[in-house]
Formats: C-alpha cells, sequence, structure tokens
C-alpha cells in the first residue's frame, strides 16, 4: 500500500504542477488567439519540446513497453515508426504549412483547394480521429488509476476527463506553450531516471534465473500471487505446479482458460503461462518476425500508419503556426526528431526488464501496467516505491497532455463549425461522451491497439490531403474528399471485421492494422478522381503553390488574414 501512496502522490504531482505551470504561462494571454499562436514567435527548442510533450502519448509511455512484454521485439516496429513519423512531418509538411498560413486542417483545406465541402470533411475527419487518438488515453487513464488506488477503471478515465475539462473550462491550459514544454520534461524525467536506475539495478545485482534468449517460457523470479479479474484463456509450455484457490493445481503443456475471480500462486522459478496472443518462448519473443504472411503484413502495415499517421494528427500540426517562418518550423521539427527519439529508447529497456520482473501481467495479459509495476518488483524498498512515484507521474503527464490536446482540437471544430457558437466550452463538453464510452467499451484491449487504428484512420484521410495538396498541384477537392473518404470507410470497416475474425488469421491482422490497404486506396482514388476532375484545380493555384514553397526570404508566406483568406477559425481549435 506504501507505493500505492507514493504513486498516487505522483500523479495528483504532475496534475497540479501542470495547472500551476499554466496559470503562471497563462496569465498575459488576453485573448482568445493569444492561447494560439502565442502573443511573440516560441523559441524554435521550447516549441520543440512543446511539440513533443503533446505528441507522446500513453502509447509512447506504457504501450510500447507492454506490447515488448508480450510481443517480444516485433514490438519495437512501434517506437520506430513514431520516430520515423516526426522525421516525415519535418521533412514533408511542416514548413509548407506554417507559409500557408492556416492553423489548423481544415483551414489547410480550404486554402489549397477553396472548398467549404471539404471543409465540412475535414471537420467530421478532425473529431473522428481525436475521438479514436483520444480513446487509448483514456484507457491508460483508467488502467494507471486502476494499478494505483485499486478504485474502478471507469473512476480513473472520468477522473482523465474532468481534469482535462477543468483545464479546458477555466481557460488557462489552452495553448500556453510553457505548459506542453514543461510536461516534455516531466515524461523525460519520469522515464529516463526509472529506466536508469533499474538497468543499474538488473547490472549489479547478478544474473536472473533465465536468460531472454534460453529456448523456455518466463519465469517467476520469487513467489508470485496473481489475481485474475476476467476470464483468460492461456497457454502452458512447461509443465508447472501451482496453488489455485488454495489447492494444488498441475498444468501440463496446453491451453487453459482461467475464470475470473480465480488466485493464483506461483513458486519461485516456476515457468509462466502466458494469453493465447503473447509470444510463450523466450527465444521466440527475441527473434525479430517469424517470416509468417500475417507477420510480415502487420509490420508493414504498422510502419505506414505511423509513418504518414504522425502528420495527420490534429494536434500535432497546428502546433508549428507558433513558429515565425517556415525554416523555423523545420528545425522546430528536427529537435522534435531528437526529443521523441530520446525518450522512446526508455520504454524500450523497461520492456525488455518486464519480461524477467513481471511475467504474471502475461498471465492475465494485463501487459500495459508492465512500467507501473517493474520498479517495485525489483526494488522491494522505498526506492522502488519513489521509482514507481515517478513513473506514475509520468504517465499522467502523458494522458494530460495528448488528451488536452485532442479534446481541444475535436471541441475547437465542433464550436466553430457544427455548434457555430464563439463560446468554445459547448465544444469541449460535446467532444466528451463518445471517447468516453468507447474508452469503457475497450476495457480489456491493449492500449497500443487503440493507437494503431488512430493513427491508420489519420494517415488514410489527412496524410492524402497533405502531401498531394502540398506536393502535387493537380489535386482537387472532388479528389482530395473522395480520397479521404475511401480511406475513413476502409478503416471503419476494417474496425468492424476485425471483431468477427479468427485471431491471427491474415483477415484479421489487415482489419485490425489497414493501412496496408486503406493507405494505398486513399492515394489512388484521389489520384484517379483528380486527374478525371482537372477542369476543378482551382484557378489560383500557381499562386498558392509558389506561396507554400518558396523560400521565407522572399516573404512570400501568408501570415494572415485567416477569416477571409484561409476560412473560419475559432482561436481555441488550433490547440
Amino acid at each position: 500500500m506504501e507505493a500505492n501512496l507514493w504513486s498516487l502522490a505522483g500523479a495528483v504531482a504532475a496534475v497540479v504542477a501542470s495547472f500551476a505551470v499554466g496559470l503562471w504561462g497563462g496569465r498575459s494571454a488576453r485573448v482568445t488567439d493569444d492561447f494560439c499562436t502565442a502573443r511573440q514567435p516560441v523559441p524554435v527548442k521550447l516549441n520543440a519540446a512543446a511539440v513533443s510533450g503533446q505528441y507522446l502519448s500513453a502509447a509512447a509511455f506504457l504501450g510500447v513497453s507492454g506490447l515488448l512484454l508480450k510481443n517480444g521485439v516485433d514490438a519495437l516496429w512501434y517506437p520506430v515508426g513514431f520516430a520515423a513519423g516526426c522525421v516525415a512531418l519535418m521533412l514533408f509538411v511542416v514548413a509548407p504549412v506554417r507559409r500557408s498560413g492556416a492553423y489548423t486542417l481544415p483551414d489547410f483545406a480550404v486554402a489549397r483547394l477553396d472548398s467549404d465541402r471539404l471543409r465540412v470533411l475535414c471537420t467530421v475527419l478532425v473529431v473522428l480521429v481525436s475521438w479514436l487518438y483520444l480513446v487509448p488515453q483514456l484507457q491508460a487513464a483508467g488502467l494507471v488509476w486502476n494499478v494505483v488506488t485499486g478504485l474502478p477503471y471507469w473512476s480513473g478515465v472520468l477522473c482523465l476527463v474532468g481534469c482535462i475539462l477543468l483545464g479546458a473550462l477555466t481557460g488557462r491550459m489552452r495553448s500556453v506553450t510553457v505548459v506542453r514544454a514543461f510536461q516534455y520534461w516531466v515524461k523525460l524525467a519520469a522515464v529516463f531516471v526509472p529506466t536508469f536506475a533499474l538497468f543499474l539495478v538488473f547490472l549489479v545485482s547478478g544474473p536472473p534465473r533465465q536468460a531472454l534468449t534460453e529456448p523456455a517460457p518466463p519465469v517467476f523470479a520469487a513467489e508470485t500471487e496473481v489475481e485474475v479479474h476476467t476470464d483468460v484463456q492461456v497457454r502452458v509450455s512447461a509443465p508447472v505446479w501451482l496453488q489455485q484457490d488454495g489447492s494444488s493445481t498441475y498444468l501440463s503443456p496446453g491451453e487453459y482458460t482461467i475464470a475470473s475471480g480465480a488466485q493464483l500462486r506461483f513458486p519461485a522459478g516456476a515457468p509462466a503461462p502466458v494469453v493465447l496472443d503473447a509470444e510463450p518462448l523466450n527465444a521466440d519473443w527475441l527473434r525479430p518476425g517469424t517470416g509468417d504472411l500475417p507477420g510480415v503484413l502487420h509490420v508493414y502495415s504498422v510502419l505506414l500508419a505511423t509513418l504518414l499517421g504522425t502528420m495527420g494528427l490534429p494536434h500535432m500540426v497546428p502546433r508549428f503556426y507558433s513558429n515565425l517562418s517556415g525554416q523555423a518550423a523545420r528545425r522546430t521539427g528536427f529537435f522534435v526528431v531528437v526529443m521523441v527519439g530520446a525518450f522512446l529508447v526508455c520504454p524500450m529497456v523497461l520492456g525488455l526488464l518486464s519480461r524477467l520482473y513481471v511475467p504474471q501481467l502475461l498471465v492475465t495479459g494485463h501487459s500495459d501496467a508492465a512500467v507501473l509495476l517493474l520498479p517495485t518488483a525489483m526494488l522491494d524498498n522505498w526506492l522502488g516505491a519513489v521509482l514507481s512515484a515517478v513513473v506514475t507521474a509520468g504517465a499522467f503527464a502523458a494522458f494530460f497532455a495528448a488528451g488536452s490536446g485532442l479534446l481541444f482540437s475535436a471541441g475547437g471544430v465542433l464550436a466553430s463549425d457544427v455548434l457555430r457558437t464563439r463560446n468554445v466550452h459547448w465544444g469541449y463538453i460535446v467532444a466528451c461522451p463518445v471517447p468516453v464510452l468507447l474508452a469503457l467499451a475497450m476495457e480489456h484491449q491493449d492500449i497500443v491497439r487503440g493507437v494503431g487504428l488512430a493513427f491508420a484512420m489519420s494517415a488514410s484521410t489527412f496524410a492524402v490531403l497533405l502531401l498531394l495538396g502540398i506536393w502535387w498541384r493537380g489535386l482537387t477537392a472532388a479528389g482530395a474528399a473522395s480520397g479521404m473518404l475511401t480511406g475513413a470507410l476502409l478503416v471503419l470497416v476494417g474496425m468492424v471485421v476485425w471483431l468477427g475474425s479468427e485471431p491471427g488469421s491474415t483477415w484479421a491482422v489487415l482489419a485490425g492494422q489497414p493501412a496496408l490497404v486503406s493507405v494505398p486506396a486513399a492515394f489512388l482514388v484521389a489520384l484517379v478522381v483528380s486527374r478525371a476532375t482537372q477542369n476543378q484545380v482551382p484557378p489560383n493555384v500557381g499562386r498558392v503553390m509558389l506561396r507554400l514553397h518558396a523560400p521565407d526570404r522572399l516573404r512570400l508566406s501568408a501570415d494572415a488574414d485567416r477569416s477571409t483568406e484561409f476560412g473560419r477559425t475559432n482561436g481555441a481549435s488550433a490547440e
């Protein structure tokens, strides 16, 4: 219980500190626009920290380690894709979008293609992508809250939504760059310090009971009690004796169903049963790729979704408007790549250690909790409790930063383009119920799965608009709309098909991560329809393309009059 009190204190401290920094940093903001663009140009490194703080979410903090614990080194493609997505954003998108003068993705659609109908579609997709990406943040909050306090999962979901809404409705948390930068450094410290300390403990504590290269299942380093909260199917790869509900039980190799409420006690050195979708043997866990078709398709689909999905996240591109020029935006993108890459190394190390020290999570399937439980599993003393508190503080900072940006993006466009009100608070309130209900329904799903779907949706929609809109003058509004609708529908259909597919099949893999199908199809449809509607190319396309690509020293970029030339924008939506 002591460790939980420390962790609870860390979570509260992270949220309170974010509010305090927001109140301090926002004290000079006088109008809504100040929260969007900053009254003065933001220094490149400060803005890079703010972008990184908003980008690094539950997937980076908990999901990567949990997926690595369960699926092995194949999970490393996720952090590789997250970092590569920042590179693509820097190289192909941020500078031209900054020069366009557009604050939001719907604004860019109007600036480039001069279509109010396309703006409406982009508004709907902004809300959809924001909701899909907000769901895993709420899932993670519910998980952490349950681990730390023992309270129900749903209470953690509502707690995070309440904190985000409080920050939004008070008005001091909307777009203060220093808050996002502060949250990045909190997250970096919260993952780097425990990683360094625990890796040092690993090096000096002597060899573990088992090497990760052995062709055997993971084993329990000490006598461990496991409580199963939901029915779970596990695979036993080596015979094991255990205590189940007070009586001795022998499990021979095979598959078993463990009922909810079961109390299991494993002796030290016992091989751990693992859930069916986890790698049962360490040697296979450490071997990249199985060579089968579903595995290969999954890897390429993940890479495509994360590579192109980053640029289409609604809360990412507007952040670069705080830079003075396109060149400054690109420099900011470079530092984002460095900062995100530095962060992502740590969850990888924690995932490797988790396989040795918290194999009980492979029994229950709650692998996303690995980062939270690892410090006390390796250090059963006050230091382990403190490190657990540090990790919890960083986790809440991650949920709070990413969740805030997503809610502000969705709420802003709902208020300005759907509700038609200047009171953006109503947009924030209306944006909350759907992701909350989805998060409650997905309590037992992996966090990274939801993140993958959000990135697939972003890559299949806004990546089409941005890449073709920036780099091909022949794009038309009809082509962009057709491509984006095709990509969005394929992702939604994939989600439905995945629910009814046999786990592990090729169809299940493609449906669960549909980017390998939806992204090429969206680009192809956009190209074909644009070719067929070349008479609809905007007459000012030459001037707009020149503005997007001309060097900043020519001073052709549009910092501008968003209300007349670049469409309607409510300031708060540019979060």
